[in-house]
């Protein structure tokens, strides 16, 4: 497993790297999916990489990956491993040129994220994860692990959406009390918390299941939880819908989030 995690480490790096040929170009053309979602050059490079690296790695192993996410339930239903993919989480941010977009690639099991690497091409930084294994930052090429703040702030930092704040989060703040509210783009969220930089994202609002896998299984081995509203784990490919319900992501397991 820990050959694997290098392995796809390696791979996300590639990714990044074909991200930053087009963001570090003079210009390049958005389109729009049918959700009107956008859609870059950088996002089917990305894609591209990632497959035929998966592919080499693993070839028995089914992709879905959000640039080829057509794959009937029918057919996904049978998958009791598959990878989850990414391959630039955080377009918008990316079109903003602010840097805080991500390569996400997850190994589904049985419903649950066991392998994972979040990949920060603008930064160099990496976080990876598998269980039996542990969870991990790599910066400046230096690898340490990474935990969850357990002991929550009595002014909890909580970490938002920058592109997507929702009325929901909002009247959750607001019912939480005093906070220090940092915004944040992608699957850095997910990460702030894994490594006690942040107490608590939460989520009132669409994600897809790509979105979130990676970084699910970077916090659950950091320590923390990612939970649906009725506190239940979030789990994967268990359903028609790529939508991910309504969740909370925290490091704090002794207080209660989701009802405030």
């Amino acid at each position: 497993m820990n050959e694997l995690l290098n392995d796809v480490e390696t791979l996300a790096v590639k990714a990044g790297e074909a991200i930053l040929e087009v963001y570090k170009s003079d210009d390049f053309e958005v389109d729009h999916k049918a959700d009107d979602s956008p859609l870059t050059k950088a996002d089917l490079a990305a894609h591209k990489v990632i497959v035929a690296g998966l592919q080499t790695l693993s070839p028995d192993v089914p992709v879905l990956s959000e640039e080829s996410a057509d794959i009937p339930f029918d057919e996904r239903k049978t998958w009791n491993k598959y990878w989850l993919v990414d391959p630039l989480d955080g377009t918008k941010e990316f079109i903003k040129r602010n840097g805080e977009f991500t390569v996400n690639i997850a190994l589904i099991e049985n419903g649950k994220s066991v392998l994972s690497v979040v990949y920060v091409p603008v930064t160099e930084v990496s976080y990876s994860a598998a269980a039996g294994v542990g969870v991990f930052k790599r910066k400046e090429g230096k690898k340490s692990s990474i935990g969850v703040m357990k002991n929550s702030r009595f002014k909890p930092t909580v970490v938002g959406s920058r592109s997507h704040m929702s009325d929901e989060v909002k009247n959750y703040l607001e019912r939480l009390g005093q906070h220090e509210l940092v915004s944040m783009g992608s699957s850095l969220k997910f990460c702030l918390v894994a490594e006690g930089k942040a107490d608590l994202y939460p989520r009132l609002g669409l994600t897809s299941e790509w979105d979130t896998a990676a970084a699910q299984c970077i916090v659950e081995q950091a320590g923390g939880q990612v939970v649906t509203l009725d506190g239940k784990p979030l789990v994967y490919n268990t359903k028609d819908s790529l939508l991910n319900p309504h969740f909370m992501v925290f490091g704090d397991k002794s207080r209660d989030w989701v009802n405030i």
